[in-house]
């Protein structure tokens, strides 16, 4: 349906009766650090599901940072060559990122954060979670799992990301309550399962029995070391294991019972953050997505609040169907 209405504007732009219509569509870009995983597809595709996109209100474009700072630094360029309204972004690198924002801003283009965070006091607001309070949910939940005993691995996304460093602050936060755990491994696999099934295999020939929980910072890594389990012919209910984003297979896996998760609302953050950036270039604008009723205790406030934190919702046994049913 997006396509058809972008294919449909770019036909009316070509039409001399109808031109100036097609460029009063404000074009927003959304700049994401990845689009290799499950959770930024939906985040992405949810952008694209948002009624104003689907009314043709205004115009989204999605680039695929690739995992790689200088790709996100060279897609702000373009957009800011071709005079793009509003950027959404989703940096890979907390510090690297505030050279495109600022890029964009020297340009007067309002930028909005999403789901990761940039160093940067140019933005107009931020739309995510709060990373810190999910890293604590996971690692307190793995520890007491294990009562407070023993060895954990900890599986951190990339290195220099706001979600790795804020979710390693919160892991280490549960950690601190636990001072007879060690942490017998802590290493990065970019969010990748198959980085962290391979971590996840050496880890065990290295210290076998020893480990008794693995903390992973995502879903994807927390799913990679379940895989290594099973691999080495192991009982995976004889781990304690926790992911965060609520992807599809990690859902699965909670209702197995074979690990834990929290479920980021990646439709509510690009939405919300294309809700503040449609009101950045159009000031008359109402928020047209239904997060807003959705998480009332996060009020729209005319879209000018420096941050808007959704929720958290730990994925149980209780709500997994519900959530499995809307991912189809």
């Amino acid at each position: 349906m997006t396509k058809l209405l972008k294919t449909m504007t770019l036909a009316a732009a070509l039409m001399g009766g109808t031109a100036a219509v097609a460029q009063d569509v404000p074009r927003i870009g959304a700049a994401v650090y990845g689009l290799n995983a499950e959770f930024m597809q939906l985040w992405a595709a949810a952008l694209e599901q948002h009624p104003a996109v689907v009314d043709g209100v205004v115009e989204v474009t999605v680039f695929d940072g690739r995992y790689d700072a200088l790709v996100q630094q060279e897609q702000f360029e373009t957009m800011i060559t071709q005079g793009f309204d509003a950027i959404i972004f989703v940096p890979i690198d907390i510090e690297a990122g505030a050279t495109a924002v600022q890029a964009a801003h020297d340009a007067g283009i309002p930028v909005v954060g999403s789901n990761t965070r940039v160093n940067s006091d140019l933005l107009l607001s931020y739309v995510g979670s709060n990373d810190v309070q999910s890293g604590y949910m996971e690692a307190k939940y793995v520890l007491d799992q294990i009562g407070c005993e023993g060895g954990v691995v900890i599986i951190e996304g990339p290195i220099g990301q706001s979600a790795q460093i804020e979710r390693l602050e919160g892991n280490q936060q549960a950690l601190a309550e636990c001072p007879n755990v060690t942490v017998l491994e802590q290493q990065t696999a970019n969010w990748s399962r198959a980085e962290a099934q391979t971590l996840m295999e050496n880890w065990l020939t290295r210290h076998g029995d020893n480990i008794k929980g693995v903390i992973g910072q995502n879903d994807e890594m927390a799913l990679g070391a379940i895989e290594a389990i099973r691999g080495a012919g192991l009982n995976v209910n004889d781990f304690a294991i926790a992911g965060i984003d609520g992807v599809t297979d990690a859902l699965m896996a909670v209702k197995n019972g074979d690990m834990a998760s929290i479920l980021q609302d990646g439709s509510a953050q690009a939405q919300g953050a294309l809700d503040v950036a449609i009101k950045a270039v159009m000031p008359d604008y109402e928020p047209m997505s239904a997060i807003w009723e959705q998480y009332p205790d996060m009020p729209w406030n005319g879209g000018t609040d420096a941050q808007y934190n959704v929720p958290w919702t730990p994925v149980t046994t209780e709500n997994v169907d519900a959530l499995l049913e809307m991912r189809q």
